[in-house]
């Protein structure tokens, strides 16, 4: 795969970013026996990797605006165009030395995403989609999977925790699809299992309560390499609803329809 100049611009910033927070993380394990801890370490680290590819975003693409997970919005002078950043997805792996992170970046042109990245900079694993141009893991196409049964699927999830969200609706919801599938799993990092998802490692994926960096390239990565993604409780922008569903078209309606059913149980 050439790739397109706007997703080279994208790349060179996620490579540049990726090199400090390589180097973070290979000092992580030392900080694990600190009495502080490495939690002041991996929020510097945060905030290092976003001003990195703010810096590397605005050199290349002067004007255009920001919506950034650590410093907000910050309009550009181009009103058309902004960059959607989350710098590290998968914050609480970092913390525990857990490979399992990535940079997200995606590119909004009059409210559309058209362009999205997720990389991992341990495994050196990039995940890239331009809309209507297909999805690419590492330059070879990439395509959501083709099982069609719930039983031969594996589907990821992310878990309420720390009294955040709704625990008693997600234990339902667990239950109603952990008993139609081969298995579920929980990486802790959304943009990674909407990229795992797209290139077929998951079958689907749901979770609730996601900020739009957290989503807005892995959305795009699922549509384009063949998959549906959209919002859990068919509300029309998931985007700012944050509750997220992702998998083929045979298995997306499959668990919309678990999940569905799930969330209308009473409590008991």
């Amino acid at each position: 795969m050439a790739r397109s100049a706007i997703l080279n611009v994208m790349f060179g910033a996620a490579r540049k970013a990726a090199r400090g927070l390589q180097r973070d993380f290979g000092e992580v394990e030392n900080l694990q026996v600190s009495r502080k801890g490495p939690a002041d370490f991996v929020s510097a680290a945060d905030r290092k990797a976003e001003a990195t590819l703010v810096e590397e975003l605005e050199r290349v693409r002067p004007g255009y605006g920001f919506l950034l997970e650590e410093a907000g919005s910050r309009p550009g002078r181009d009103a058309t165009h902004r960059w959607i950043i989350d710098p590290l997805d998968g914050t609480t792996n970092f913390l525990h030395g857990i490979p399992l992170f990535a940079i997200s970046i995606a590119l909004e042109r009059g409210g559309e995403v058209i362009a999205g990245l997720v990389y991992n900079p341990i495994s050196d694993e990039l995940f890239a989609a331009e809309k209507g141009q297909g999805a690419f893991f590492n330059d070879r196409r990439m395509r959501v999977a083709a099982r069609e049964h719930l039983a031969d699927s594996v589907v990821c999830c992310g878990i309420p925790h720390l009294a955040h969200g709704d625990a008693t609706l997600f234990a339902r919801e667990l239950t109603a699809v952990q008993s139609k599938v081969a298995g579920i799993r929980r990486t802790g990092a959304a943009a990674l299992d909407l990229a795992w998802v797209a290139t077929g490692r998951f079958d689907g994926f749901w979770e609730r309560g996601l900020h739009i960096w957290d989503t807005a390239a892995g959305l795009l990565l699922v549509r384009e390499a063949g998959g549906m993604a959209g919002d859990l409780d068919r509300k029309a922008n998931v985007a700012e609803t944050g509750n997220v569903l992702a998998a083929n078209t045979t298995l997306y309606d499959l668990l919309e329809r678990e999940l569905r059913n799930a969330a209308k149980e009473p409590v008991a």
